[in-house]
């Protein structure tokens, strides 16, 4: 081996990782919260104002095409990203053959999409498709370039570069979108705000790493890689089409409006559950990988990982179930009122939600992208069917049918998963029990307050909601169990501290 191939190899090292693995992955949890916490306020704002720029027709014509163009993005980079991240040892040829690969798939992709365009304008019975899906569809060529740059940073754990490239795409993106829909661009703003994002996420990537591609070789052995992560792909792409099955029944049978107020409330509920399990899983996939053969550590880990989630996502979910009508208010204005039952609705299986990504970090993590599409393949038509049974209600139906279905399969989901590893339901009850069962209260509460107090403006029934919440949690506290659990999240925060602090001389 040369020595620039061992420079080149040496970009994609973790060995230096493992020393402080535990810094590392705390750290950059809380530097992905911080920088989704800016994302989501972000994209909140531009939720805001386009809605109020936009009607629902404009986003459910969008949501047409996306929802297409969704299934080919999350089988576009053929879980290459996830092969550069678990695998211990990776060459610098591997990559580059990867690199090429990811380029060559993206080209495809937009190929044919380009070629389903009139398809999917004689589908939906309307002209303006076509344009709309040709556009999109440069997705692909940028995502076939981002893959690995994205890769080396998250398996270098470089979570800093990344919360930074995060929110500057965000920066950049969102004005222009509002700017286009201001001057009365209708919906290609909404075309314009993904692919703006995805551009700078590329530029900037490229930018953060220095690791550059050299030319593909025969003899790079990445056979084991593009089968794990083609099995990887092959589950996104199951995932993309039982979470895209809604959008598009309710698009070809009930039209454009009906799909802009469904889309639009499904979208709303993704935004905070994106924002949790996207920086929870690019930190876990990275931290779990590195402790696969440490069973307890990797019970131990993947416990912790959800028990904080849990502790976030349950009060806010509480929260936006009872205040689903003013925050679709809020947020949306006073047009888009009929997405509020919908919303609430979907709220209810938003913490299954969760759930179901955490499975694919243990899966990915543990290299079993096979087993993970397995599972996909059972549950996938299941939960299609579900939106299927609930079409002939209106969205309201799909909603509710597709929500059900998911929590009832959801307890074998994770039995399923925790095969070979130290996890069981019990474990993860345990886990799940104090942030669920406080949030429930709260729900509770919060409900007896509206009944009996009955405020009539916006502010006055979020301020008696929030503090129903705040009541329910502090009330909490006097019990001993629940009490212990969340100074256990205290000393998680101290150890954080402790960790961000340069190693003494002694040390």
């Amino acid at each position: 081996m040369t020595v620039q191939q061992q420079s080149l190899d040496a970009l994609l090292s973790t060995d230096h990782l493992q020393a402080d693995l535990k810094g590392h992955s705390v750290r950059g949890g809380v530097l992905n919260v911080t920088s989704q916490g800016a994302q989501f306020l972000i994209l909140s704002i531009s939720t805001v104002v386009l809605a109020r720029l936009l009607t629902p027709a404009d986003f459910g014509l969008v949501a047409m095409v996306s929802t297409i163009t969704g299934l080919g993005q999350a089988f576009a980079d053929l879980g290459l990203s996830e092969a550069t991240i678990q695998r211990k040892e990776i060459t610098h040829d591997q990559v580059s053959s990867l690199f090429w690969l990811n380029l060559a798939i993206g080209l495809g992709l937009m190929l044919i999409t380009i070629a389903l365009a009139p398809v999917l304008a004689k589908y939906y019975r309307d002209a303006r498709i076509v344009n709309i899906t040709l556009v999109v569809s440069l997705v692909f060529v940028i995502g076939g370039l981002r893959v690995q740059p994205d890769a080396i940073l998250k398996r270098q754990m470089r979570f800093s570069w990344l919360a930074i490239r995060d929110v500057a795409c965000c920066v950049v993106a969102v004005p222009v979108a509002i700017a286009m829909a201001w001057r009365g661009a209708s919906y290609w703003a909404l075309v314009a705000l993904p692919l703006i994002l995805n551009f700078t996420q590329m530029v900037l990537s490229w930018l953060m790493v220095k690791w550059r591609p050299g030319l593909p070789r025969r003899d790079a052995h990445v056979g084991s890689m593009i089968a794990f992560g083609g099995n990887v792909a092959g589950s996104y792409f199951l995932i993309a089409v039982s979470r895209s099955a809604d959008n598009v029944l309710v698009g070809r049978y009930l039209g454009a409006g009906p799909l802009g107020l469904y889309s639009k409330a499904y979208n709303l509920l993704m935004l905070p559950v994106r924002q949790l399990s996207a920086p929870a899983g690019s930190v876990a996939i990275p931290a779990f990988s590195r402790t696969q053969s440490d069973p307890d550590r990797f019970a131990r880990y993947y416990l912790r990982t959800v028990n904080l989630i849990m502790w976030i996502a349950a009060a806010i979910f509480g929260f936006l179930f009872v205040a689903a009508q003013p925050v679709i208010i809020l947020m949306l204005g006073n047009q888009w009122q009929a997405a509020a039952p919908v919303f609430q609705i979907l709220v209810i299986s938003a913490l299954a939600q969760l759930l179901l990504e955490s499975t694919i970090w243990l899966f990915v993590s543990r290299g079993q992208s096979h087993q993970l599409l397995r599972l996909l393949l059972i549950i996938g038509p299941i939960i299609v069917a579900s939106y299927a049974i609930g079409l002939p209600f209106g969205i309201k139906g799909v909603a509710l049918s597709g929500s059900l279905v998911l929590l009832a399969i959801l307890p074998w989901m994770l039995k399923f998963c925790f095969r070979g590893t130290q996890l069981n339901l019990q474990r993860l009850g345990r886990a799940l029990l104090y942030p669920i069962s406080l949030s429930l209260a709260g729900v509770l509460l919060a409900e007896l307050a509206l009944h009996s107090i009955g405020p009539q403006r916006i502010f006055s029934q979020l301020a008696v909601i929030a503090v129903s919440f705040a009541a329910a949690y502090a009330l909490a506290t006097l019990i001993p169990p629940v009490r212990e659990e969340l100074l256990s999240l205290k000393k998680l925060s101290s150890e954080l501290r402790l960790s961000s602090q340069p190693a003494s001389p002694v040390a």
